[in-house]
């Protein structure tokens, strides 16, 4: 297996992640283990998931299988990097969805539960929220990682202007900002390479 580390920051990172999205949907908790077993088994040690999937709003279906995945002991939890995601909607009320300094307290907590464990290595934004000003954003991301819940942020589905005034307000906070991006690409959808890529190389972002 081939690692590489996390944008610019310092952690080590299996350059095929797994993907959890279809677990407890399309696979069984059982073939879900044997599927995270294999994956360590060949060295990859990068898991994504978020909190929405599963399809069974506020639920959080696929993150309660990994925790019970890691809860099974092996060294499993220390020998993962966990990538999970908040944004989507938990509940009919209005704050349990997208990125209020209320909903990123709270999902933060939720996952962690579901997870089954102390802190999360990436805590991913699943979409831009436009309504939500960055320094509230972030000043909610940094209190999580000063209480040790997260080391790391991360972007999903972002454009580039909206890594571009992530980070400039994150500069501004004296704050690492985002460290990753996770983008639709492959060879039929390629238009992050017109100002995504650019940007997260500009400013030392890992895809």
């Amino acid at each position: 297996m081939e690692y590489t580390q996390l944008g610019r920051t310092g952690l080590s990172v299996s350059r095929l992640c797994l993907g959890t999205m279809n677990f407890g949907v399309d696979t069984t908790e059982p073939d879900s283990f044997a599927i995270m077993d294999a994956a360590h088994e060949e060295g990859i040690n990068f898991f994504d998931t978020a909190n929405v999937y599963g399809w069974k709003k506020g639920e959080g279906v696929t993150e309660n299988i990994i925790g019970r995945w890691f809860a099974s002991g092996g060294g499993r939890r220390d020998r993962t990097v966990i990538a999970t995601k908040l944004y989507g909607s938990m509940s009919d009320w209005p704050n349990d969805t997208y990125l209020s300094a209320l909903n990123i307290r709270r999902a933060c907590d939720a996952s962690l539960q579901r997870l089954q464990t102390d802190y999360i290595d990436l805590y991913q934004m699943h979409h831009v929220d436009l309504n939500t000003p960055w320094d509230e954003i972030w000043e909610a991301m940094e209190t999580l990682r000063a209480q040790g819940k997260i080391l790391y942020v991360g972007s999903s589905n972002f454009a580039a202007w909206h890594i571009v005034k992530a980070q400039e307000t994150a500069r501004r906070r004296n704050f690492l900002g985002l460290t990753s991006e996770q983008s639709i690409y492959n060879l039929m959808t390629r238009w992050v390479e017109l100002e995504v890529l650019p940007a997260a190389i500009d400013y030392g972002i890992g895809l």
